[in-house]
């Protein structure tokens, strides 16, 4: 069943992925979806707190399946953001993720990757592409074959 977007600012939906220090899991999320949906969706990622650059071991982990997010900046979410998009998926922020009505969150549990030996990061990782798919299936999204 595809979910309906709330929002309709474009013919694609929008997604938001937060975590506390957009240095890791929001970002890994961010370069599967963009990935695995190409064209068909827009992304964008944040941080409650965001650190001052993204952990080398989550660019590490991303690089060793052919995902380059070494260009990417942490960054605070901000209310515009919130405004322009279907659904917001938090990682890990818990309270200082925010909530807004209509808009879809949904919260996926997985360890922070922050200061963990590069086994640990590439199962998380391998958590948050199993995540990206099956929300990219939800939202309709075609991830094209190879991609998964």
């Amino acid at each position: 069943m595809a979910i309906e977007p709330v929002r309709s600012q474009s013919d694609r939906p929008t997604v938001l992925f937060l975590c506390v220090h957009n240095a890791g899991r929001s970002q890994m999320a961010a370069g599967f979806t963009i990935d695995m949906g190409a064209d068909s969706i827009d992304v964008l990622s944040a941080g409650s707190n965001p650190g001052e650059a993204l952990n080398p071991m989550a660019v590490q982990a991303m690089s060793e399946v052919g995902i380059d997010i070494s260009g990417r900046v942490p960054q605070r979410w901000t209310s515009d953001m919130l405004q322009m998009v279907d659904v917001v998926v938090s990682m890990g922020c818990g309270d200082d993720c925010p909530v807004v009505p209509g808009t879809r969150r949904v919260d996926w549990d997985l360890a922070d990757p922050a200061g963990q030996p590069i086994e640990v990061v590439r199962e998380v990782r391998d958590e948050i592409r199993d995540h990206v798919a099956a929300l990219l299936g939800e939202l309709g999204v075609e991830v094209p074959a190879g991609r998964r």
